[in-house]
């Protein structure tokens, strides 16, 4: 053939100017990623593209029509829709607005349990429980939650979690004596254990795959910013009279949840739970909302019907989703907890362990117990207590926002990895502080004070920017959908029983080993999850929430090495259309 067909292809913009960079063949070589570099940058409806023919081919290339040039651009870059994300954003939000509610209640507890016990006459005994039982109650709630979020939706249970916390508020700030006030705690554990279950699932379920890490970690942003508040209520009624000051405390909790209540009924239903209950065009609604491209829309929605058990034939507005067996209830129990599979249980393992070991390295010693540790370490003043806590929490308010965006930019275990390692030199520093410190009580060490003041912040930090957010993230998106909302709650309670052992054991540890011996024992705890971490969870940023299951098990390696060879023939088959 003499004529011969030059391999340089220009793009344009709007403007004529040419930007330099591979041929469209190369880049399809090159990989999708070539493809982006290509035409990256360019506006909607302003690319063009020109090429240099040689010989006879010149005539049969030049007359093509226009919209050849357009189809020979492959589907993969199509821009994203930033309107679609800003509302996945708006759902996030409001879902992990829950999260407030046991923020709020950890962080005023830690000052109004102060004027309880002077109010009630208690012992320290009865705080400890009354403290750590609120833990224990949510058991109720996270369990419950599972069933009902599968039977009234993800969006109605979390106004039913917001409505049992106002009542639960409600009680504890008329109480009238300890009995009402656990009643109260009672109540409103119920309602934490609804939101703590709920928040995660349902942010992960609405949530596109690239921006997941980064809205799921919205429940512990709101963890943190109650806590903030929490710490300012304290603050800001302390000079109450003192039967009046720590009932406004626990009371004002109820707001929240009534605004919370009233905005989440603008929120969509779960596009997953639409699709369990066969309401397909509803599902399609919601995903093409919330997807980066329409593709991706398509593509959620052939996954959860296969993973929910619909033939891909099926399809309609509203089908009748097929029956796995008559008892869909016990095979879940099955799969999951009876006779798992290996992959499964794997994932069953590492979603418990993740809870067991954010609540088991301490965190809420330091939080609840915050204004009793700086006492320990020699500051004495009521007001400077309270207002040194709020240093607390405005410190991990603002690293938790500093881990949202890095979430899906750096990864999980890297960040998961980094924080804890912190979290063990921190402990071990508050260890030795509080020890020298507790070594001499009638002297005060300023070295000693200062570093037991700042290994805090720096626990709370190291905390805040890796196994804080993280826990909730991974372990909202690695079961499987049939199992999801089971094997939630099960980490959910393996949370709040590890934390309500920690709060309730805290005062009696420190009187047995000293305060300082706690934080070393913590630090040694922090020391073993690191090394679970590193050697049992895998990375799952950028994985779909069908595609989770692949990284567990012996499929897991198979699966992996597939993906690079099913990427370039999609690429390569679009660039041929």
């Amino acid at each position: 053939m003499s004529a011969t067909t030059s391999n340089s292809r220009r793009l344009c913009n709007g403007r004529g100017q040419v930007i330099p960079g591979p041929t469209l063949p190369e880049a399809v070589k090159m990989g999708p990623h070539a493809i982006r570099i290509v035409v990256g940058g360019l506006g909607e409806g302003e690319l063009s593209t020109a090429t240099t023919v040689h010989g006879p081919e010149r005539a049969s290339s030049s007359s093509a029509p226009p919209e050849m040039a357009s189809a020979a651009l492959p589907e993969a870059v199509a821009p994203k829709k930033k309107g679609n994300v800003r509302f996945a954003f708006a759902c996030a939000i409001l879902a992990s607005m829950t999260s407030i509610l046991l923020g709020y209640d950890i962080g005023v507890m830690s000052g109004a349990s102060l004027y309880i016990k002077k109010d009630f006459n208690i012992s320290d005994g009865k705080v400890e429980v009354l403290m750590g039982i609120l833990n224990l109650y949510s058991l109720i709630g996270s369990f419950a939650a599972g069933r009902t979020s599968d039977w009234i939706g993800r969006r109605y249970t979390i106004v039913f979690a917001a409505v049992i916390f106002f009542a639960g508020a409600f009680l504890m700030g008329f109480a009238v004596n300890y009995a009402m006030l656990m009643f109260g705690r009672f109540v409103a554990g119920i309602g934490v254990g609804y939101a703590l279950m709920i928040a995660p699932v349902y942010t992960a379920e609405v949530s596109p795959a690239s921006a997941r890490g980064f809205l799921t970690s919205f429940p512990e942003v709101f963890i943190n910013f109650g806590i903030l508040l929490g710490y300012v209520s304290n603050y800001a009624f302390s000079r109450l009279p003192l039967n009046l000051g720590w009932r406004i405390m626990l009371g004002i909790g109820a707001a929240p949840s009534v605004l919370l209540a009233l905005m989440v009924l603008g929120m969509p239903e779960s596009p997953r739970w639409l699709v369990m209950k066969g309401r397909l065009a509803d599902a399609k609604v919601v995903l093409e909302k919330t997807s980066d491209t329409a593709e991706e829309a398509a593509e959620r929605l052939a996954d959860i019907k296969a993973a929910a058990g619909i033939p891909e034939e099926l399809d309609g507005d509203v089908v009748t989703v097929p029956k796995r067996g008559s008892g869909n209830e016990k095979r879940v129990w099955k799969e999951l907890i009876l006779s798992p599979t290996p992959a499964m249980r794997r994932i069953l393992l590492s979603g418990i362990g993740i809870h067991f070991f954010q609540q088991a390295s301490g965190i809420d010693s330091v939080v609840l117990y915050s204004p009793r540790v700086f006492k320990s370490a020699g500051i004495t003043d009521d007001k400077h207590l309270l207002g040194t806590t709020c240093a607390v929490g405005v410190t991990k308010t603002l690293f938790i926002l500093v881990a949202t965006f890095f979430l899906d930019r750096v990864g999980r275990r890297p960040l998961l990895l980094s924080s804890t390692g912190g979290m063990i030199l921190s402990l071990i520093g508050l260890g030795a502080g509080l020890t020298v410190v507790g070594q001499h009580p009638d002297a005060k060490i300023p070295w000693a004070i200062g570093l037991s003041i700042a290994s805090t912040l720096a626990y709370v930090a190291f905390f805040s920017i890796g196994l804080g957010p993280i826990t909730w993230v991974y372990s909202s998106e690695i079961f499987p959908l049939q199992v999801r909302a089971l094997g939630c709650s099960l980490g959910v309670a393996a949370n709040r029983v590890t934390s309500g052992v920690i709060s309730m054991t805290f005062l009696s540890l420190s009187k047995a080993i000293t305060i300082g011996g706690s934080f070393f024992l913590y630090s040694g705890i922090a020391a073993l999850a690191w090394v679970f971490f590193y050697t049992y969870l895998p990375e799952t940023r950028g994985r779909t929430l069908e595609e989770m299951s692949k990284l567990f098990g012996d499929t897991a390696a198979a699966s992996e090495s597939d993906e690079p060879a099913k990427e370039k023939k999609k690429v390569e088959m679009a660039a041929t259309n």
